[in-house]
């Protein structure tokens, strides 16, 4: 193997796991929790209204 085989197939690896982590994100499954997880930085200030605390 020379080195620009050793190159593609890096390149190829790369890929596929980009491609893997887009479909992950993107996948239906996974929107509630990514939803979830955006309403995190909202939650803390419910908390604190809650409690009476003011910053």
């Amino acid at each position: 193997m020379d080195y620009g085989t050793i190159q593609g197939i890096i390149t190829i690896v790369v890929m596929l796991t980009f491609v893997g982590i887009f479909a992950w994100a993107y996948s239906g499954r996974r929107k509630n929790q990514f939803d979830e997880a955006a309403n995190l930085v909202f939650s803390d200030d419910e908390k604190s209204k809650d409690s009476g605390e003011h910053k």
